[in-house]
């Protein structure tokens, strides 16, 4: 059972014959020009204590009413109007937060009284504001590649607190076919009841590299995700299924199987990427001027590849490995060296070892294995190619946390202009 029908038995004692009476229309709140009324109060009410909303449920609506007419008045001045199918796409993924579809969702909150409409008017609401902030403030928003860096280091302890085990299906979307994925995925959702089912599933439909296990993960941290996955993951029980979960360019499904409360980042955690650039010579003074020459034109693991380009395969090698997978020599000589940094301690053979960490982070899954590069062929039956850029067995990827970030920037933005939206706004009560 969950959170939503708990919270429905709760709200049925508060419902009186009163709330039909005709005053029920009547202006509650005035924000500007525009008229909220008790029908709309007493909806949003109903609505914040399914939710299980914490405070005071009445003053949150009023709050939550003013303030969302504030946002539809500032989304009307600038001539923005979702669609019907951004509105259906919203209204699907609030769905998904309580485990539900829209429909599942609309008959649990109809139960209560609450109208579709009230539902439909609150998504809208939000996703106006949204464009509105994005047009707003989407041009100064700019997200730096050392940015980036800090949000993914452990120093930001990204890896730190909780913990899950979970198997994932990632079935790749675009425009022409998301319908099509869309009522896959749901299908799935909805008849997939074991281990062996979604097993099953991921072999047959994930282009995730996971899909070779089944779509299984080992313990991985609860910040490798997605904001809107972790939402989901949060309010599965053991053995659950999750809705789909739209991802730009994938459609999500994901099994819960284990929940650890995790705590500070712990060695056995760690994993590096790292750079290794073999010079030739060893340790002779030519070798080593080299080094210092490489060191002088590199200020990431990235630029080596303009350094090693037209040298012989197998001088540059790059790998992201867990820190207990890395050879003792090269672990020891990474632990002195922060991200970026090189050293010059090792040798391979005849060969310098130019070694360069790339950044140490708590990403990875426990037991990944190094991260794989080649993208393999469909392997027919309707069974995609693996993308390894899909799945969060190897943590987040760069683009990902360039949009975590842009959206924290964008919610700071769209407070302040909520508050002055505010501040310049005739509001009243009758």
């Amino acid at each position: 059972m969950t959170t939503l029908s708990l919270a429905l038995a709760a709200l049925m004692t508060l419902m009186t014959p009163a709330l039909a009476q005709s005053g029920k229309f009547a202006p509650a709140i005035i924000v500007n020009d525009s008229v909220v009324t008790q029908y709309e109060l007493d909806q949003r009410i109903r609505f914040l204590t399914i939710l299980r909303a914490p405070g005071d449920v009445v003053a949150e609506a009023e709050k939550g009413l003013t303030e969302d007419r504030l946002r539809s008045q500032a989304a009307k001045a600038a001539g923005i109007t979702p669609n019907d199918q951004q509105i259906a796409a919203g209204m699907a993924e609030f769905a998904s937060r309580a485990n539900l579809d829209t429909e599942q969702f609309l008959q649990a909150i109809g139960q209560a009284g609450i109208a579709p409409e009230t539902f439909r008017d609150f998504v809208s609401a939000g996703l106006a504001w949204r464009e509105v902030v994005r047009g707003r403030f989407g041009p100064r928003v700019s997200i730096s590649e050392a940015e980036i860096d800090r949000a993914m280091s452990v120093a930001a302890q990204r890896g730190a607190g909780p913990r899950v085990l979970m198997s994932e299906i990632l079935i790749p979307m675009n425009p022409g076919n998301a319908a099509e994925i869309r009522d896959l995925a749901t299908e799935l959702s909805g008849t997939i009841r074991s281990d062996a089912a979604f097993a099953a599933a991921a072999r047959q439909y994930s282009a995730a590299p996971s899909r070779a296990e089944g779509g299984q993960l080992d313990w991985i941290p609860l910040t490798n995700l997605p904001p809107q996955v972790r939402q989901i993951i949060a309010g599965l029980a053991n053995g659950q299924v999750s809705p789909p979960v739209p991802l730009g360019n994938a459609m999500g499904l994901f099994r819960l199987r284990g929940l650890q409360q995790g705590g500070e980042i712990s060695a056995a955690n760690i994993s590096v990427d790292y750079a290794q650039l073999l010079i030739a010579g060893g340790r002779t003074p030519e070798a080593l001027a080299m080094a210092e020459q490489v060191r002088g034109e590199v200020d990431t693991c990235d630029d080596l590849y303009r350094v090693a380009k037209g040298r012989p395969a197998g001088e540059l090698l790059r790998e992201t490995r867990p820190l207990g997978q890395v050879p003792a020599d090269i672990a020891a000589e990474l632990a002195r060296l922060d991200d970026n940094e090189s050293s010059t301690a090792l040798t391979r053979g005849n060969a310098l070892v130019f070694l360069m960490l790339c950044k140490r982070s708590a990403t990875l899954a426990a037991g990944s294995a190094p991260v794989v590069t080649d993208v393999s062929a469909p392997t027919g039956d309707g069974v995609p190619a693996i993308d390894p850029a899909l799945g969060f067995g190897q943590g987040p990827s760069r683009a990902q946390v360039r949009e975590e970030l842009v959206n924290q920037r964008l919610a700071g933005f769209a407070d302040g202009y909520l508050a002055e939206l505010r501040a310049n706004a005739i509001i009243r009560t009758p």
